[in-house]
């Protein structure tokens, strides 16, 4: 695997790019990964170490970092919007629209729902053939507790999630384009999982199967190390092995692949444990793609 700090020659702004040591032969799956508010791209990286499996799966993985600091680092604006789309261009410009099979988007919470905003530009829907949505929103909403959020700091009360990401996160709106898209999340952090899902419906997808359970031996690589011996189960504790839950709806239209993934007993910053990655990297490389190739030869 070849890793690299790039350079978005517009904004000067830079990005981790993981990459196979010999990408010649085509083949690849594209993964936009962008971290949560508050986060960094450095620790979305290890949250979701997708870069474990570039070689065996020949992915390409952009990790980049919003540019807002104030409240907290999060994707905002225009300014970020053209920072992603430099990247993707650039990515594709490198490796060339014929050798990439498909194109995934994957963002955990605040970057989950900044992935939900930009499937709704025209830019990101012509292209992205599939959303991996980490504690970001569900396609067909999946109820968050009322005291979701950070924990209390001393001196301050305790934040809850804002009017506006409620809103999105119980969003029914669907939008336009076609694509895949898997839900993962921790077992604290909703209510109740829905045992259907519109996205299934919109492509005439059976009912969810459920597949053997994804066992750990090993924890995760990376937790919010802010709230050490102070953090709530829905936010996440220290990161530990595990058992998660997965779902499919078969049968999806085009074979696009429609899933859910929930970590019994965790919340929403235990980084992601080696086994439940590798088990959302197969589900993307597994899913039909294609998009690139025919914006290019349009």
């Amino acid at each position: 695997m070849t890793t690299e700090v790039c350079v978005d020659d517009a904004t000067g702004r830079k990005y981790t790019l993981d990459s196979p040591d010999d990408p010649s032969g085509g083949g690849l799956t594209f993964i936009l990964d962008l971290h949560g508010g508050g986060s960094v791209g450095a620790w979305q990286r290890e949250y979701f170490p997708a870069y474990d499996h570039v070689e065996r799966q020949r992915l390409v993985i952009a990790t980049p970092s919003a540019a807002t600091k104030e409240p907290f680092r999060m994707w905002v604006g225009e300014a970020d919007d053209e920072h992603l789309q430099n990247v993707v261009n650039q990515v594709v410009d490198r490796f060339g629209a014929d050798d990439i099979r498909a194109f995934w988007l994957v963002g955990h919470s605040q970057g989950g729902m900044t992935s939900n905003r930009l499937l709704r530009t025209d830019f990101f829907a012509d292209r992205v053939d599939g959303w991996l949505s980490l504690s970001g929103g569900r396609l067909g909403p999946a109820e968050v507790p009322e005291d979701f959020g950070p924990p209390p700091t001393p001196g301050r009360e305790r934040p809850t999630l804002d009017r506006e990401a409620r809103r999105r996160m119980l969003s029914t709106d669907l939008p336009e384009t076609d694509l895949s898209f898997i839900f993962a999340v921790g077992e604290h952090e909703v209510v109740a999982l829905p045992e259907t899902s519109p996205w299934a419906e919109r492509y005439g997808a059976g009912p969810r199967e459920q597949l053997p359970d994804v066992v750990d031996d090993e924890p995760g690589k990376i937790h919010d190390g802010r709230w050490d011996g102070g953090s709530t189960k829905s936010w996440g504790m220290l990161p530990r092995p595990g058992t998660a839950q997965a779902f499919t709806y078969p049968g999806a239209a085009g074979g696009r692949v429609i899933a859910d993934v929930v970590r019994l007993d965790k919340g929403h910053t235990e980084g992601l444990e080696p086994k439940v990655t590798e088990l959302l990297v197969d589900l993307i490389v597994s899913a039909p793609g294609g998009k690139l190739h025919q914006l290019a030869t349009t």
